[in-house]
């Protein structure tokens, strides 16, 4: 397609696959962004991968040559501290996750455990560190009452050369073990996360633009949300996907450059 022909107010990017991939932006990603920021409109970043904190992808964007605060950046782990403070403050997790989640569920006034006994939820993420004995806490939690939840449930994440195996492997094993299904995924494409960015930019969901690479899960929670949703096909979509999607996105881009009126 051309060129966009319109401007919003705020934009809604994802990062993997859509502004960078590995530790280097897409093409036409950084001036896009710099672009949108000199014309006076709301960038947010959105992160389905809770392996890191807000501060470190502000960081990492920061040292990537695009200066950016914790502020304008929403990852699960973010999202899932605002989920469990209104639904269970206070409780005791086993985390199925790495330190950046466990870190940050701490800071949210959580307290983790291995005693199945003492345990009120499991938390499912992406785990790079998974092993026998984090399976066997979750399915000793939940079998003992314990309530199931996951950050995302993304089957892969995006990485230079390929992918890694991401947080609906970790969902998958304790399923079917447990024989549970997991009561609420707070990642893309839930309401949960579309909630927290209008809260976080602060304007009406039709001024909004969410880009992704992902259109079962960026381009969907945009449009449930009542937003304009652009695919990018820098990431994770083809265009051939598209003949298979059961969403269609407001608009398909071949880069982030798209994004500016002509």
């Amino acid at each position: 397609m051309n060129r966009l022909s319109k401007l919003y107010e705020a934009y809604i990017f994802d990062l993997d696959g859509t502004v960078y991939l590995g530790d280097a932006f897409l093409p036409t990603a950084q001036e896009t962004l710099q672009q949108l920021r000199a014309l006076g409109k709301r960038t947010v970043f959105l992160s389905n991968n809770p392996t890191r904190t807000r501060e470190a992808y502000a960081d990492k964007l920061t040292r990537l040559g695009l200066p950016s605060s914790p502020e304008d950046v929403i990852n699960s782990s973010f999202v899932m501290v605002q989920f469990l403070n209104k639904r269970m403050p206070g409780a005791t997790l086993h985390v199925v996750g790495e330190q950046s989640l466990i870190d940050e569920l701490e800071r949210g006034g959580f307290t983790i455990s291995d005693k199945a006994d003492a345990i009120d939820a499991v938390i499912a993420s992406f785990d790079r560190t998974f092993d026998y004995w984090k399976l066997q806490v979750a399915f000793d939690a939940i079998r003992a009452g314990a309530r199931f939840f996951a950050t995302n449930a993304d089957r892969y994440c995006p990485a230079p050369g390929g992918g890694e195996p991401d947080a609906a492997a970790m969902i998958a094993a304790i399923e079917a073990c447990t024989h549970t299904t997991v009561e609420a995924v707070v990642g893309k494409p839930s309401h949960f996360m579309a909630e927290a960015i209008l809260g976080v930019v602060g304007v009406s969901a039709e001024n909004c633009l969410m880009t992704g690479d992902r259109w079962e899960t960026d381009v969907k929670m945009g449009l449930d949300a009542g937003m304009d949703a652009a695919l990018t096909l820098t990431g994770a979509t083809a265009r051939t996907d598209l003949d298979h999607a059961t969403v269609t996105p407001t608009y398909v881009i071949e880069q982030l450059g798209d994004l500016l009126p002509e």
